[in-house]
């Protein structure tokens, strides 16, 4: 289904009555929602509401989290960050409190207070260890897909759902195929509910639909974040989902050298400009202790060059890089000059591709297929783009970052000037 199908006349008459039915039942949600927005029947464990962006996942999961409340002393919600919770599930347009003022929000300690006198929590995914301890009776996950330490976040929650006749977990996202999740959907126990942006349409701003709807529809994606379909690896992609989950980790070791990548934007602030930092360290994951790569961050903004600069020259600074590495290209000098304005003490060193984007990307690739570069957390965006990404399209600027960056730390030229890989990476 696409936009096209809609009349004009069809959405202004939907409108219509979805308004109607608000002003009849403004507090009643079972009347407003659609029926794929109510919970299922049965004695299920999980929830899985995977949906395509507008499709109303943050409503549908407020609006349970507060009804379990009447019921239950304890629930609990965990989503990407601290922040992300609180300004979206919490606080946020179809946020808990927001919908329902009687809720009390602790903003510093995280707590929520119902009329129930049912007490929540808040839990970010980037700290999976403060979930130990505590029994919960109800769990909201938002945005699991994005969820820094997937396996570690969920494995704990699961841990604490031990109270009640039926602890119940709800789960809203947009998709992406990973095996933990595919393998959450897979339970016996699990409810599945599909959607996509166009459900909700008749709710949705006629600027979102004209200037982020219809441009997407029918790429990549648009299936992905507009149709809520799982997207595995494009025909051709160098990289493999597999080949990061099996290396993930969630702490790195003690690294012996760490660099902070930079592609320039091209533009003052219509592109992205890759920020990507890594480090190498013996790992001894294989038994035989060797050289890896670990990936640390994505810090990709779009922004002009004083703001790009101060991102890549904080990153720098956080993990205590080696030096600071960007292509100059386009930039040239001024690229240099942009970050050493932001800061002097930066070791800087500037790289020019003299070879095609396959050519660089090809080597750090088999790095990956070898396992031998692991992505301490997740980073969605980037590796989006590394699984979407084959010879001859245009390569975003993340992937670039994450190339310069390995390059510098695992790979080098010889005089030949072909790229070969560190012979360290195979003591």
């Amino acid at each position: 289904m696409n936009l096209a199908s809609w009349r004009d006349d069809d959405l202004v008459l939907l409108r219509e009555k979805r308004q109607r039915l608000k002003k009849k039942a403004v507090n009643d949600w079972e009347l407003e929602a659609r029926p794929e927005q109510v919970p299922p029947g049965g004695d299920w464990l999980v929830w899985y509401i995977q949906a395509g962006r507008g499709w109303g996942k943050t409503r549908t999961g407020a609006e349970w989290l507060y009804s379990m409340s009447a019921h239950v002393p304890r629930v609990a919600i965990v989503a990407e960050s601290f922040g992300e919770a609180r300004d979206t599930c919490i606080e946020g347009e179809s946020g808990i409190k927001t919908l329902h003022p009687d809720v009390r929000f602790n903003r510093s300690l995280g707590e929520l207070f119902f009329p129930s006198g049912c007490i929540g929590k808040v839990f970010s995914a980037d700290d999976p260890d403060s979930l130990r301890g505590p029994n919960n009776y109800a769990a909201w996950c938002d945005e699991i897909a994005k969820w820094r330490y997937l396996k570690a976040t969920w494995d704990n929650l699961m841990m604490t759902m031990r109270k009640g006749e039926l602890p119940q977990t709800v789960i809203t996202t947009t998709p992406r195929p990973l095996p933990l999740l595919k393998t959450i959907k897979a339970y016996p126990t699990t409810v599945v509910t599909r959607g996509t942006t166009y459900d909700n349409v008749a709710n949705l701003s006629p600027a979102f639909i004209e200037t982020i709807v219809k441009p997407y529809e029918g790429t990549e994606q648009g299936r992905q974040e507009l149709g809520a379909e799982d997207i595995e690896d494009s025909e051709g992609a160098l990289w493999r989902r597999a080949w990061i989950e099996a290396a993930r980790l969630t702490k790195a070791p003690d690294l012996q050298r760490i660099v902070t990548g930079v592609d320039p934007s091209g533009t003052e602030t219509g592109d992205e400009a890759g920020v990507v930092t890594a480090g190498v360290g013996m790992c001894g994951c294989k038994g035989k202790p060797e050289l890896h790569g670990f990936v640390l961050s994505d810090d990709t903004v779009r922004a002009s060059p004083e703001d790009w600069a101060t991102a890549a020259v904080t990153a720098y600074h956080k993990f205590k890089a080696n030096v600071l590495v960007a292509e100059t290209n386009f930039g040239g000098d001024m690229v240099g000059l942009t970050i050493k304005t932001v800061d002097r003490s930066v070791a800087f060193k500037k790289v020019h591709a003299s070879r095609g984007k396959a050519i660089r990307a090809d080597p750090v690739s088999m790095l990956y297929q070898q396992h031998k570069v692991h992505h301490v957390g997740a980073f969605p965006k980037m590796e989006d783009e590394m699984c979407s990404w084959a010879p001859g399209d245009k390569s975003p600027n993340r992937l670039d970052a994450l190339v310069w960056t390995l390059s510098e730390l695992m790979i080098t030229t010889e005089p030949s000037r072909k790229l070969v890989l560190h012979r360290s990476v195979y003591r």
